[in-house]
């Protein structure tokens, strides 16, 4: 079966829930790593129960833009974006910092089930992320891929969540800022808006 790609709604939540596990895709994370706006001690308060129930929150009442990626009624991957100020955390982050950030749109996560990894989820999910972000009016979309580790070596699945950099070049992306050897930011600039294709509130 072919495997499909739909933006969430808030009916998907048992879904994604599912996808997530008891572990919230990664260390009590539930999509929230991103959206909380430092680390340290308000993170380590805020994972794992707390972090579920808040994006469980915002997933009912239609906050979260993300795409849902099902192989029939399974879900098996997940990806989130939306405009940069719903990912306070980027701005902790020296590599990401940019001038222009207000006008600009994010893709920051991916979650792929561990069985559906390496069969082309990854792609599926970000094509259906920039279709997504244009028909939401976003004009710059932006992203924080993986390279390798500061020694380089190949990152280990676990820490390349917000997507391999090839994923993102063969997709258009360029690379326009690289403040740290292993941090780079692309960006794609998206075509107008057309008229037939009006912004919609899908997650």
């Amino acid at each position: 079966m072919a495997i499909t790609y739909r933006e969430l709604q808030p009916s998907d939540w048992p879904a994604l829930e599912s996808l997530f596990g008891p572990t919230g895709a990664s260390g009590g994370c539930w999509c929230m790593w991103w959206r909380v706006e430092r680390g340290g001690r308000l993170w380590e308060q805020t994972k794992g129960a707390r972090a579920k129930a808040e994006f469980r929150r915002r997933v009912k009442s239609d906050a979260v833009h993300g795409i849902l990626a099902r192989d029939g009624a399974r879900a098996v991957g997940w990806a989130t974006f939306g405009p940069r100020r719903d990912f306070p955390r980027l701005e902790t982050v020296k590599a990401f910092r940019a001038p222009d950030a207000a006008a600009v749109w994010s893709i920051p996560c991916f979650f792929i089930h561990r069985d559906y990894r390496g069969r082309g989820v990854c792609r599926g999910l970000l094509k259906a992320s920039i279709a997504a972000a244009r028909r939401h009016g976003a004009r710059v979309l932006e992203a924080y891929p993986v390279t390798t580790t500061a020694d380089g070596r190949r990152m280990a699945s676990a820490f390349a969540y917000t997507g391999p950099l090839r994923v993102f070049e063969d997709a258009g992306f360029r690379e326009v800022q690289r403040l740290t050897p292993t941090r780079p930011l692309v960006r794609l600039t998206l075509g107008a808006r057309r008229k037939s294709q009006p912004p919609t509130r899908g997650g």
